[in-house]
């Protein structure tokens, strides 16, 4: 642990030299020269550099602290990347859009209400964009909701594997519509760790872990 905080401290050294050409040790080593040439029956105030040396300890020791913070939070992040390991096998709801249809197999949405409807709209397009598929629900309250999907068109006819886009729509009493937010269901099969945040997948559905509303073991 001595030896992290060393390391630290010498960062924040060699970024302060960078950022300003000038560390605490290079000033000494000035003051110093100084000293030993100055006229001795004319020596000079030396309060001036002790000031600035004061002033420039400073800064190196802000230096130090947002080194020190940073490697704090470089910490915390990993740590929060290896927990998300732990939602394999958990199902979660999340913000999204998006449902992976398996041929033959149904598929149950989520959907999240912000206000009671007399009837919610859940409309399927497919990868170009084209509605194959709209669900009409009666009376609903507000909140959150499933309804399941059973892979097939408007017309009865099964639809392909693939990636499917979903969008929820209320409808209130007179008539009036307002968005809805589709949810995305299902258990965590993989968890990836690159980029700027971990995300989890789900039945080959990238999830960003900010995304996830709940987790059930």
């Amino acid at each position: 642990m001595i030896s992290g905080v060393t390391n630290d401290t010498n960062a924040a050294a060699a970024a302060m030299k960078q950022a300003t050409g000038l560390n605490k040790d290079d000033f000494l080593k000035l003051f110093v020269t100084q000293l030993k040439n100055q006229d001795p029956l004319k020596p000079q105030d030396s309060s001036e550099f002790i000031a600035q040396l004061a002033q420039l300890t400073q800064v190196e020791q802000a230096y130090n602290t947002n080194t020190n913070l940073k490697s704090l939070l470089t910490a915390m992040n990993g740590a929060s990347s290896l927990s998300t390991v732990s939602f394999i096998g958990k199902e979660i709801k999340a913000d999204g859009d998006q449902v992976n249809l398996t041929a033959g197999t149904p598929a149950t949405l989520g959907y999240r209400l912000p206000a009671n409807a007399s009837q919610v709209q859940v409309d399927i397009a497919d990868a170009t964009g084209k509605t194959v598929r709209t669900i009409t629900l009666g009376a609903t309250a507000a909140g959150d909701g499933t309804v399941t999907w059973d892979g097939k068109d408007g017309a009865g006819n099964p639809l392909p594997a693939g990636s499917y886009t979903v969008t929820v729509t209320g409808v209130n009493g007179d008539g009036t519509k307002f968005p809805g937010n589709p949810l995305l269901l299902g258990k965590v099969d993989g968890v990836t760790l690159e980029g700027s945040e971990p995300s989890v997948t789900l039945s080959g559905i990238s999830v960003p872990i900010s995304k996830i509303l709940s987790v059930k073991g």
